[in-house]
C-alpha cells in the first residue's frame, strides 16, 4: 500500500507508532520499523544523552527509518533537537508547542518534520512554517488532547492543508485505518495499540488494563488547568476530578499526578498512576507482537479499501 507518508519516509506499510512518553522505547520503535510501519522514539522530559543512547540502540536494532517524537515544552528541547539533527534520523513529530525555531536545524539535517496538530488553525500554521505532514490527532487518543474529534478534524485538515494528513485517535485495527482513509488520511498513527505490545516495555500490569477495559473505562482529567488528559479510570482519576470539582489549584492537583506515569507504565501502579490509553482501549483484547499487529491491520484494511 503505497501513499505519499511511505513515499516521504521509505516505509512499506503507512502505519506510524505514537511516541508514548515512558512507553515508546528503542525497542518498540525498532520493532515497529522492522514490520514495515515507522517506530518513534518518545522523548518526553527525558535529558538528551538519555535520547541519544536510545537512537543508538534503535539504529542497532534496524537498519529502516524511524523518527522521535519531541516535546517542545520539555526543558531539554534545545539539546534533544541538537542529538537529533546530529544522528540524522529520518524524522521527528512534535507537540506541546510550535516547532518554528527548529524548523531550519531540521531541514538542513535532512529530517522531516511531523507536528501533531489538534485543530485546522494550528495544521495550516504548520504547514505555513515548512511542515512535511501533520499528524491530525483527535480527542479519541490518550495523552494530551484537543477537543474535535478525529471523524470531525481529519477531513477538515486533509480539505486544508496540501501536505499529506496522518490520522491518529481512536485507531487500533483495519477499520479504523480504512475509515481514515477514506476521510483523506495518508496514514495512521496509533498509540494504545501499541503498548498492548510483546516489544513494549509497559509494565504487565498496564497492558492487561487496557485488555480488560470497556468502552466507557477512558476519562479526561486536567480541563481546569488547560492541558486535558485522557487516561483509563482508577483511584487517582477519581481523585484528581474530585479535586478539579472543588476548585483545587495547579500546585494541589500536581501534587497527586507528578511522576504518576512513570508509576503505571514502568512499575506497573493501575490505581494510583496515570493510565494513558486512547476510548479505543475497549476494542484491544490482546498483547501480540508489532509485526502481528501490522499485518493484521494491513490485512483488514486492504480487504475493506478494495471493496
Amino acid at each position: 500500500m503505497k501513499t505519499e507518508v511511505t513515499k516521504l519516509f521509505g516505509i512499506e506499510k503507512p502505519i506510524i507508532q505514537g511516541g508514548m512518553a515512558w512507553a515508546a522505547t528503542s525497542k518498540l520503535a525498532a520493532a515497529v520499523s522492522n514490520a514495515g510501519g515507522l517506530g518513534i522514539i518518545g522523548a518526553a522530559n527525558a535529558p538528551a544523552d538519555v535520547i541519544r543512547e536510545e537512537i543508538k540502540t534503535a539504529k542497532s536494532l534496524t537498519d529502516k527509518p524511524f523518527g522521535v517524537n519531541i516535546m517542545l515544552l520539555s526543558p531539554f528541547a534545545d539539546e534533544v533537537v541538537e542529538v537529533v539533527c546530529e544522528e540524522k534520523i529520518a524524522m521527528v513529530t512534535t507537540g506541546a508547542g510550535n516547532p518554528a525555531k527548529y524548523m531550519k536545524q531540521f531541514k538542513d539535517a535532512g529530517i522531516k518534520v511531523v507536528p501533531v496538530v489538534a485543530s485546522v488553525a494550528l495544521a495550516k500554521m504548520m504547514q505555513k512554517g515548512g511542515a512535511d505532514a501533520v499528524v491530525a490527532e483527535g480527542c479519541e487518543s490518550g495523552g494530551h488532547i484537543g477537543h474535535a474529534t478525529t471523524m470531525t478534524l481529519l477531513p477538515q485538515i486533509v480539505d486544508a492543508v496540501d501536505i499529506p494528513v496522518i490520522a491518529a485517535g481512536g485507531i487500533a485495527d483495519g477499520r479504523g485505518m480504512a475509515a481514515a482513509f477514506m476521510l483523506g488520511a495518508q496514514a495512521v498513527q496509533m498509540g494504545t495499540r501499541f503498548c498492548a505490545s510483546t516489544e513494549c516495555i509497559c509494565h504487565d500490569n498496564y497492558k492487561q488494563r487496557i485488555i480488560k477495559a470497556k468502552d466507557i473505562d477512558s476519562t479526561v482529567t486536567g480541563e481546569s488547568t488547560g492541558h486535558p488528559i485522557r487516561s483509563l479510570r482508577n483511584e487517582m482519576t477519581r481523585e484528581y476530578l474530585e479535586l478539579e470539582k472543588s476548585g483545587a489549584s495547579f500546585d494541589e492537583l500536581e501534587k497527586i499526578a507528578a511522576g504518576s506515569l512513570r508509576n503505571a507504565v514502568i512499575d506497573g501502579d493501575v490505581k494510583r498512576g496515570t493510565v494513558m490509553a486512547g476510548q479505543i482501549a475497549g476494542m484491544i483484547k490482546d498483547v501480540k507482537s508489532c509485526k502481528q499487529i501490522i499485518d493484521d491491520i494491513m490485512a483488514q484494511a486492504t480487504k475493506l479499501l478494495k471493496l
